[in-house]
């Protein structure tokens, strides 16, 4: 008999979401401290914070080929369209670009 579980083969493009995910990431911390994001408003530069942590969070549970990742990462996507449309700032790319990743996530997600 043979011991060892299977476990989630990981995609190749959940790979490279992960991977530009991670860089993105840390993108963000020096964009925490910029006067740009302080000009947004005082609420920005903590929302940019917890959007760091949570996008990093969803990377690595993704890397794993976690469920709740890929969730996670679902539902804020969704809170940032109406974070993007209080702003006044949301476009057709700021949701055409994560509903890619959102579609690759729960197609590649482990049954």
């Amino acid at each position: 008999m043979n011991d060892t579980t299977d476990k989630a083969k990981r995609p190749t493009a959940i790979t490279v979401i992960c991977v530009i995910g991670l860089v993105g990431a840390a993108l963000v911390v020096p964009m925490i401290f910029s006067s740009a994001a302080k000009l947004v408003g005082d609420w920005y530069p903590p929302y940019l914070a917890f959007s760091g942590a949570v996008g990093l969070v969803c990377m690595v549970g993704l890397w794993m080929m976690k469920k709740w990742a890929a969730y996670t990462y679902t539902a804020f996507v969704v809170l940032n369209q109406f974070v993007l449309l209080a702003m006044g700032v949301w476009t057709i790319m700021a949701l055409v670009i994560p509903a890619i990743v959102v579609v690759f996530a729960l197609k590649s997600l482990p049954t």
